[in-house]
């Protein structure tokens, strides 16, 4: 009999009820992961259901990656072993659908290396085309207004990920008589047009390319029908209109299972619908839905679950104008598990008359507090906005009086001492732009704030120029050449950016222990993230090199838009997923990044807020034209629903300690606020709390819980983690763990090439087209895949070059042709599930010869022989791959029960001698070989990163080489 361990009943039914739909109501706190895992873990081993008949969509990818480390270790600690996790689709709404269409790409619209854009890449990529495609629509300004263009891109950018997840084209639109939306629709029109030229996909369009193909590809859509039999969606409350058409187009089963607290849902802002789960259970027929609910409540102590179902219940009040939930809330009352231990209270405010004493307050307490906790990292502070004054003028007063403050979206990024030091010396390495801004020759463009932001970069970056003679040296001589520039030179920003941690004020944080607290590796992690948005710009503009024509406006366009753009829209720093919560330091989080999360003691702030409304007037216009769902919730109680629930998630993280705190001083709202903080519409909850008084409540009597674990399994890749690791620890610390942005090359793109080529040639085989693989269609294909990578890594390979690529795919198609037969399938994922961790690779193809099966690997590149590399680097080199074709030869064993007789290497470039390299399956050598990987990955999570490399050839490519200085 399956073992339920610990669940409750209501548990123990959401587990077990597998079969036909199911929504499980979930509260705060009541084991929804743990229900959702052992679920999955029933299903596995108790009905023997095949992981890959099983789908799961979550919100973030922090919480798929905490389910399969869960999913992972319970798999093991119930020693069961042969399953391959990459075999279940397990991930946020995005990731599937991109893995969709990823596998499928030969059915879309879109080609492969196509260009996946983030919030800024969308917005900057409109702005890009603004004059020249979207101003030009007559009625455009009926939409745009008056407005600077970063702020035009931004409402373009709104309106079409709206469209795109109401699922509404633009044909209709521009069909209609409304001039504004008949501009909409045009705009919208020419955008798919702009992304489909450019190979290029945004966030919001994922699903709708996905659901594109199942819609249009019957084959497809049966496909999937059939091997997600079993569908899971967590945060069900938080889903959109694309995200419902997507579920129940994948499932022909409805063996559809919800999970969500409709009494959370905070992501209206961003399309997401209550209807979804409300109605969820009016799409089936009467009495076939199960609604299982889960109400009892483990994280936190009864005052503070008291205190939340007061919140929710107790609406109808005189103190603010009472409110109905009616039909749109799932009735429920949260229980607590724990029992109460404590006479004193666990719900209390810290409020004084001014904002300097508030704060004196707030510091007061949490120094009560240190001696009843270990790590500052146990309190957590919530906000509406980590960015509002209230938010940031107490981080800095609690940072100035010793209190550490981890606040990754505060938006002081551009505010660091580090990143001032590098924009400064970015000015001063163009002397002639330097000049024009200090006179006031771009005041227009940069407007007062960021003038002054560029005199202050500049001020600091002077003070190391002065302290060190080298910097100084190197930047006059840069100076003179960027001066009377008459030559293209080998660097653009990057470049010079990377060549400024030669000199020690600069390597200083680069020599930073990843074994500090954030805070101390803060400098370094925005250093990697500067780097990111170096490669962005050059990335956007095409830019890999200055050179005399470029040379201007390359300067004006960085510093004058794109620059200004980022600095007034904010970059968030960088956070730590391993960790729960920093030690060292408080936490500064909005509510809704805190969602999901619990602390021992949580300060709930913004407490002057009102509700309002968080709707797009234009979307909402369009809706009511083409939607093809009616309203649901009354227009005017929107507003307050989605502010209950906000706070209603806010005073659920705490578990032993809530605080309601602010600054009760004048409101800014005048008589719609009583003129004074809180708001009305928590005065009733608010008024009823005990003011802390250290003379009154000891601290010492409350049990405060510790900080929960991450425990988030990582993955790493036998390529990009084990074999680079192993290649030089300080290049893998640089770019893989800290995520520094490499300056491309050109060695890279040959062998993607030739090898996404044959990836295409494999598949037309897998699909019995095998008559479709002529010399035509592989340039067709090549062709294809050249500019794909092209547009993907801004580089070029020489004709002379290409035709030696095209050729060796072609030798190898002329080579194989006889054997297509033989090929049972391609990009075959495979991974091992250890303890603390997840190795993964992937083999190019897997072949059989009778009953012989054989996996083989292509390199695109001459076959290494010793007299090529040397002897010790050629045993070195074979060595590595014979290891990692062992453990991939002993996974394709425990996937499909078969015994791997032979591992090959198939060298496309070479002409002359054999191009395999041959190995046979040694059963002895696999454990040995998992035990070598295992203690590669033990050093990168020790985070033992001195070793370097000593192979010259590799310093030579690497950007890292100025700072290692072996740049000469």
């Amino acid at each position: 009999m399956f073992n339920l361990g610990r669940a409750t009943d209501a548990q123990k039914e959401a587990i077990t009820s597998v079969n036909g739909p199911v929504l499980i109501s979930a509260g705060p706190g009541t084991g929804k992961t743990f229900t959702l895992v052992q679920r999955i873990i029933y299903m596995i081993e108790e009905l023997g259901i095949d992981p890959n008949h099983i789908f799961v969509a979550t919100f973030t990818n922090k919480a798929a990656k905490e389910l399969l480390t869960r999913i992972s270790n319970e798999l093991m600690s119930r020693n069961i072993k042969n399953i391959n996790v990459n075999e279940m689709y397990v991930g946020t709404f995005h990731s599937l659908c991109y893995r969709i269409i990823r596998d499928n790409i030969e059915y879309s619209e879109l080609n492969k290396n196509l260009i996946m854009m983030d919030a800024f890449d969308q917005q900057y990529f409109i702005y890009n085309h603004l004059q020249s495609d979207f101003e030009k629509i007559e009625n455009i300004e009926t939409i745009l207004g008056e407005r600077g263009v970063w702020k035009k891109a931004e409402i373009l950018c709104t309106l079409f990920n709206g469209l795109t997840e109401e699922i509404i084209g633009p044909k209709r639109m521009i069909q209609l008589d409304s001039l504004q939306i008949k501009a909409l629709g045009e705009a919208f029109q020419i955008y798919r047009g702009l992304l489909k030229e450019s190979n290029r996909i945004d966030f919001s369009s994922i699903q709708s390319h996905c659901l594109g193909l199942l819609r249009n590809e019957p084959k497809l859509l049966q496909k999937y029908q059939e091997q997600f039999v079993y569908m899971m969606i967590d945060e069900y409350q938080d889903t959109n209109y694309i995200q419902e058409q997507l579920i129940f187009k994948l499932s022909k089963t409805n063996n559809i299972c919800v999970v969500g607290d409709d009494d959370q849902a905070l992501y209206r802002f961003r399309g997401a619908t209550i209807r979804n789960i409300l109605e969820f259970k009016n799409k089936f027929p009467k009495g076939e839905c199960k609604e299982i609910k889960l109400v009892e409540n483990f994280r936190s102590v009864p005052d503070i679950v008291d205190f939340y179902n007061k919140w929710m219940h107790e609406t109808e009040t005189d103190s603010f104008p009472p409110f109905k939930w009616d039909k749109f809330r799932l009735e429920k009352t949260i229980i607590p598990h724990k029992e109460k231990e404590i006479e004193a209270p666990a719900v209390l405010k810290v409020s004084e008359r001014t904002e300097e004493k508030w704060h004196q307050k707030v510091l007061q307490t949490i120094r009560n507090l240190e001696g009843s906790i270990l790590d500052y990292n146990q309190i957590a502070f919530l906000f509406n906005s980590v960015k509002s004054e209230e938010a940031k003028n107490l981080a800095n007063f609690l940072e100035k009086n010793g209190v550490g403050v981890y606040s990754p979206r505060s938006n002081m990024f551009f505010e660091r001492e580090e990143i001032r030091q590098m924009v400064g010396m970015l000015l001063l390495l163009f002397p002639n732009y330097c000049s024009d801004f200090q006179l006031g020759k771009h005041a227009e463009w940069l407007q007062s704030e960021l003038e002054s932001y560029y005199t202050e970069c500049v001020g600091d970056a002077l003070k190391l120029v002065r302290k060190n003679y080298n910097l100084s040296k190197w930047l006059k001589a840069n100076q003179e050449r960027h001066k009377h520039l008459e030559e293209n030179l080998d660097y653009a920003f990057s470049g010079l950016f990377y060549e400024l941690f030669q000199f020690d004020e600069f390597k200083f944080y680069m020599d930073t222990s990843l074994s500090k607290g954030i805070s101390d590796q803060r400098p370094v992690r925005n250093m990697a993230i500067f780097s990111k948005l170096l490669a962005k710009f050059e990335y956007n503009h095409r830019i890999s090199v200055f050179t005399h024509k470029n040379f201007q406006w390359v300067q004006t366009q960085f510093f004058n838009n794109f620059l200004r753009f980022l600095f007034s829209g904010g970059i968030e720093e960088y956070q730590d997923e391993s960790e729960y919560a920093p030690k060292g330091c408080v936490s500064f989080l909005t509510i809704h990044q805190s969602k999901g999360m619990e602390f021992p003691i949580v300060f709930v702030g913004s407490l002057k807020r009102s509700p309002i409304k968080n709707t797009n007037p234009i979307l909402e216009r369009v809706k009511k034209y083409f939607s093809n769902r009616e309203s649901f919730e009354p227009e005017e109680q929107i507003k307050i629903f989605d502010f209950w629930r906000l706070y209603y998630v806010a005073f659920s993280r705490a578990q032993d300690l809530l605080i309601l705190a602010c600054a009760e001083k004048e409101g800014r709202h005048g008589p719609a606020a009583q003129g004074r903080i809180p708001s009305i519409y928590f005065k009733p909850y608010y008024n009823s709390l005990i003011e802390y008084d250290s003379t009154q409540i000891d601290f010492n009597e409350y049990k405060f819980s510790l900080v929960k674990n991450a425990d988030l399994k990582e993955t790493y890749a036998f390529t990009t983690d084990i074999s680079a690791y192993e290649r030089c620890a300080m290049q893998y610390k640089m770019y893989r763990i800290l995520g520094f942005s490499p300056v491309r090359d050109a060695s890279t793109m040959f062998g993607s090439l030739v090898h996404e080529t044959i990836e295409d040639v494999h598949r037309a085989v897998l699909r019995n087209e095998i008559d479709s693989i002529t010399d035509k269609q592989i340039d067709v294909w090549f062709d294809e895949n050249y500019k794909g990578l092209v547009d993907r890594q801004n580089s070029y390979l020489q004709p002379r070059t290409l035709e030696t690529a095209k050729g060796q795919v072609k030798k190898y198609v002329d080579t194989h042709r006889d054997k297509w037969s033989h090929i049972q399938e391609a990009e075959v994922e495979l991974s091992i599930i250890e303890p603390n961790f997840i190795l993964k690779g992937q083999i190019d193809l897997l072949k059989t010869d009778g009953n012989d099966i054989e996996i083989m690997d292509f390199k695109a590149e001459r076959k290494p022989t010793p007299e090529m590399l040397g002897q010790v680097e050629y045993d070195k080199k074979i060595s590595q791959y014979r290891k990692q074709l062992q453990v991939y030869a002993y996974l394709i064993e425990q996937k499909y029960g078969v015994d791997v007789k032979r591992m090959r290497l198939y060298y496309t470039n070479e002409k002359e001698i054999d191009p395999y390299i041959t190995f046979e399956k040694d059963n002895a050598e696999v454990d040995k070989v998992v035990n070598e990987f295992t203690s590669v990955v033990e050093h990168i999570q020790s985070k033992n990163f001195n070793q370097r490399t000593s192979n010259v050839h590799i310093c030579r490519d690497c950007d890292m080489r100025f700072y290692c200085n072996r740049a000469k």
